[in-house]
């Protein structure tokens, strides 16, 4: 198993850090997220994310990927000021979600391929803003007062369908990736059209080797996830504690039988807990601690101590340490 390139470097909200020095990763989480397909379940509380950050780390993590994307309640200045006082590395997300999740977003959804370039670049290269909206906003400011930048892009699609904003928004993030080396996470829907998602990209000039296939667990068939995985890409599991699709017992052993077949360089872990109501310090449960107190232990046991070395550290560090001296 393999750790990350040498010299790669990961993009966080408090600034550029080595790859190799990065810890144990969660790849999908959400401090922030305000979205019309979740009414009720806004994460808008600094001090009660900031609670939920903290029982992460708590729990075992020493950073994770803040996947909320542009126009969804990011609030970068807020997440780097957690990040720097609960001592949990967090990366940010630039990009866009499926159209649904941006329903009277006009400004972002009838956006041309340019123009998401241009916004998305602006992120990752100089840093986000306060708020998303039509224009440039006023910049988000960490605690040393310099620019918040996105580490990791993001797109979505739906459940077997590209649209057409999302492959404007697939363009633009390919733009940027080869610009900057920036990362890529992709939303499957349920897990589907992941090699149709990759065939995309690839003829945008995005390697497989920097796509992150978010939710191939939705749909939990280790051999196709063998297969995905020996194109390259990354698949990212973060379907624990979801018992109302699968439970934890049929996740696990799906990752187990694709890293068997050859896919345990591939794999990434993640909660993806993603709403007020499931998040205790707003009330709710499991929290952001379930993945590390209750999911990894049945890793480790199950799995042994190098699988989840590569799950938790080696692959993230990988997939996510992507930057360099020459493209900071």
């Amino acid at each position: 198993m393999t750790g990350p390139e040498p010299g790669g470097v990961v993009r966080t909200v408090l600034g550029d850090v080595p790859a190799a020095g990065l810890g144990t990763v969660d790849y999908h989480e959400h401090l922030f997220q305000v979205s019309p397909l979740l009414p009720g379940d806004e994460l808008d509380d600094e001090q009660a994310s900031g609670e939920e950050a903290r029982s992460l780390r708590c729990s075992g993590f020493a950073a994770m990927v803040d996947a909320t994307p542009t126009g969804l309640g990011r609030r970068p200045a807020a997440l780097a000021a957690v990040s720097a006082r609960e001592g949990l590395t967090v990366v940010a997300t630039t990009g866009a979600h499926r159209p649904a999740h941006h329903a009277g977003q006009g400004w972002l959804l009838d956006a041309s391929v340019a123009e998401l370039t241009t916004r998305f670049r602006q992120d990752v290269v100089v840093g986000m803003p306060v708020a998303d909206g039509p224009g440039a906003g006023d910049p988000a400011r960490g605690p040393d007062g310099s620019g918040v930048r996105a580490g990791l892009l993001k797109a979505g699609i739906d459940y077997w369908r590209i649209d057409p904003f999302s492959r404007r928004v697939l363009a633009a993030l390919a733009a940027v990736h080869a610009e900057t080396g920036a990362p890529v996470m992709v939303h499957l829907e349920t897990g589907s059209a992941g090699f149709e998602l990759l065939d995309l990209l690839q003829a945008e000039g995005v390697a497989a080797s920097a796509v992150a296939l978010a939710h191939v667990d939705r749909n939990p068939d280790p051999g196709l996830h063998a297969e995905l995985a020996a194109t390259g890409a990354y698949l990212g599991y973060d379907g624990p504690a979801r018992h109302a699709s699968a439970p934890d017992s049929v996740v696990l052993a799906c990752l187990l039988e694709t890293a068997a077949r050859g896919g345990a360089d591939r794999l990434l872990l993640g909660g993806d807990v993603a709403r007020a109501t499931r998040y205790r310090a707003y009330g709710g449960m499991p929290g952001l601690a379930y993945l590390g107190e209750r999911f990894v232990p049945r890793l480790r046991e199950e799995g042994g101590a190098g699988l989840a070395e590569a799950v938790l550290v080696a692959n993230p560090a990988r997939w996510l340490g992507r930057f360099s001296a020459t493209n900071t």
